[in-house]
C-alpha cells in the first residue's frame, strides 16, 4: 500500500514540476512564419516613373498585388481606410470588411498625357475570384502625379508593403494581405 501511495505521490509531483517549467502564457505560433500587423506602411520620395500595370498573386499564406511602374518607386501609402477620390474626396465603396487605400507616388499617364494605365473596368481593374482574401481592386484615378488604388478585402488582417527592383529599369510595390491572422 505504501508502494502505491509513493508512487502517486511521485507522479503528482513530476506533474507539478513540469507545470512550473511551462510558462502560463504561451505565444501563439506566427501565420507562415511571418509577423505582420495592419498598420499603415509608406515611404516618402518624389514621382516615380509612370505606373504600367496592376496584377494579382495567390499565395499558401496570403494574395498579393503588384504594382508595376516603369521607374522606381520611391513613394508610396498603404493604409486601412476608407478610400476617397483623388482631387473629389468621394468615398469609393469597396467590397469586403476592410477598405485598403493605396496610393503610389507615380502617375498613370506619360509626359504627353497619354495613359499608361487603363483597366476596362476601373470599378473591377482585376479579376480577384478564386482569393481567399481580396475581394475588389478598384482603379481610383491618377492625379496630379499620384496614383490611386482601392482594394477590398475580406477583414482587417495582417498585410505589408515593399519594393522589388525590376523587371528591366522598372520596379513593384508589392501588397500582401495575409489570409488570417
Amino acid at each position: 500500500m505504501s508502494r502505491r501511495i509513493l508512487s502517486a505521490l511521485s507522479s503528482l509531483l513530476l506533474v507539478c514540476g513540469l507545470a512550473v517549467l511551462v510558462p502560463a502564457t504561451a505565444q501563439p505560433a506566427p501565420y507562415c512564419g511571418f509577423y505582420w500587423g495592419s498598420t499603415p506602411e509608406s515611404s516618402s520620395g518624389p514621382g516615380a516613373g509612370p505606373l504600367e500595370d496592376l496584377r494579382t498573386g495567390r499565395h499558401a499564406c496570403f494574395d498579393r498585388l503588384v504594382i508595376d511602374l516603369d521607374g522606381d518607386v520611391v513613394g508610396y501609402s498603404v493604409r486601412y481606410d476608407r478610400v476617397e477620390a483623388l482631387g473629389t474626396g468621394d468615398t469609393i465603396p469597396l467590397a469586403g470588411g476592410a477598405d485598403l487605400e493605396i496610393l503610389v507616388e507615380a502617375a498613370a499617364y506619360d509626359v504627353d498625357g497619354l495613359a499608361t494605365y487603363q483597366p476596362a473596368d476601373p470599378e473591377h481593374a482585376l479579376d480577384v475570384s478564386g482569393h481567399r482574401t481580396f475581394r475588389q481592386v478598384v482603379w481610383g484615378s491618377s492625379f496630379e502625379g499620384q496614383s490611386l488604388i482601392g482594394l477590398g478585402v475580406r477583414a482587417r488582417l495582417p498585410m505589408r508593403a515593399f519594393v522589388l527592383n525590376g523587371p528591366g529599369d522598372g520596379s513593384r510595390l508589392v501588397v500582401d494581405v495575409a489570409h488570417r491572422w
